[in-house]
């Protein structure tokens, strides 16, 4: 059974104009979505929550077909948090159950973005203890590669429906530089106009974002390269061992400061740098694939 449904809604010829207008400017690559409204649905229309839930995958399926039209690339979808494990017993069964019948995207179960940090912290930290990386190593690219989204790029539009404007914990780092769309329509309703509209505030916003993060890697490229610098100097100057009380070289032309040695050790230092993290974060997604594995099999059947 296909996941898309069998009347295309982009298929009408007013659809595809507007999409070969929209075509004409920037088009996100990834799109994430927070599926809010299920629940208010179903009591609108007087059905059951199970029954919300189920027409929210099928507006999921609708929506991945308008994606896939548009030529986004990647799409990701907050289903269920972490906080969601307080709602009724029944209703964590479903979503569990609709899960495993239909989700084969990327789909954040179980999910908070504040743990997923703290996660990355302490994954840092022990590398740090078991020697795989330096203290000197740690740093925002290194603790975003840590991030249970690090095989992904950054969603360029974050859409949110149901009319709340918040992000519920969702993606709080990697949404630094997207693009936000909160819209006033709860999500079995929303419609591929409502996607229309969310991707050309994209494009008004584009402009802006781009410049924003040119200049954040921009920056750190520069605290990175300072960074570096900085370790450098340490274990090379005074390598006689002898300092005065101020702490500085007491024979400074005897330490081999040249800018040709330190040009090369920066290079060596650079390049050992970057070897210990793709092997940290090597083990880290080997770890992370075991427990995957563990868990997976005995659930998904």
């Amino acid at each position: 059974m296909s996941w898309f449904p069998e009347k295309r809604t982009q298929d009408s010829w007013v659809h595809r104009f507007c999409s070969s207008i929209l075509k004409c400017g920037p088009i996100p690559n990834h799109v994430a979505f927070i599926m809010d409204g299920n629940r208010r649905f179903a009591k609108k229309n007087s059905m059951e929550s199970a029954e919300g839930h189920l027409k929210g995958f099928d507006k999921l399926a609708e929506t991945l077909e308008w994606c896939l039209h548009l030529g986004i690339k990647e799409v990701t979808v907050y289903a269920f948090s972490i906080e969601n494990f307080k709602r009724s017993r029944d209703e964590v069964d479903c979503l569990m159950e609709l899960a495993r019948q239909k989700a084969k995207l990327n789909v954040c179960f179980s999910y908070t973005s504040r743990e997923e940090i703290c996660t990355a912290m302490r994954e840092l930290a022990e590398g740090v203890e078991q020697g795989l990386i330096r203290e000197t190593d740690v740093s925002e690219e290194l603790l975003e590669r840590c991030l249970y989204t690090n095989q992904s790029v950054e969603p360029d539009l974050l859409i949110r429906t149901s009319g709340e404007v918040r992000l519920s914990d969702f993606l709080l780092w990697q949404s630094t530089f997207s693009v936000l769309s909160f819209l006033e329509v709860l999500w079995p309703d929303f419609s591929i106009w409502h996607m229309y509209a969310a991707i050309l505030h994209y494009q008004r916003s584009y402009a802006g974002i781009q410049d924003a993060k040119e200049e954040n890697h921009r920056l750190k490229d520069q605290l990175s390269q300072e960074s570096d610098k900085e370790s450098i100097l340490q274990e090379t100057i005074c390598s006689c061992g002898d300092k005065d009380q101020s702490e500085q070289c007491c024979h400074s032309d005897k330490c081999d400061l040249d800018l040709v040695s330190l040009r090369d050790k920066l290079n060596r230092f650079v390049g050992e740098r970057k070897q210990r993290e793709e092997e940290f974060i090597q083990k880290l997604n080997q770890k992370r694939d075991a427990f995957l594995e563990n868990k997976l099999p005995a659930r998904v059947k």
